[in-house]
């Protein structure tokens, strides 16, 4: 029974190193992709103050959250959470905006 165990547990390692590196380039491509949504951001923020829009949407930054909570119910991921990732991102988004506003 213990050789059984062992094996069982040789199989899992296996499988949790294959999941881990999936993991590890799936952190990569999330890292890559919002550096690239932030570039745009950037852009999007020296247009506005170019412009003396305001930085922030709210009517934008409402439409994006219920698209992402559709998005997530769709993926299986938890629209609150998403919700909360969203969020942080639109405050960090601003937080750029306005200090290229000054």
């Amino acid at each position: 029974m213990t050789a059984e165990l062992t094996e069982d547990a040789r199989r899992a390692q296996v499988l949790l190193k294959e999941h881990r590196e999936s993991i590890d380039r799936l952190d990569a491509i999330l890292v890559y992709t919002l550096a690239e949504r932030f570039k745009h951001t950037q852009s999007v923020g020296r247009l506005k103050a170019e412009h003396d829009l305001p930085p922030s949407d709210p009517a934008r930054e409402s439409r994006q959250i219920e698209r992402l909570e559709a998005l997530s119910r769709e993926s299986g991921l938890d629209p609150e959470f998403a919700k909360k990732f969203l969020a942080f991102i639109i405050s960090e988004v601003i937080r750029h905006h306005e200090k290229l506003q000054k």
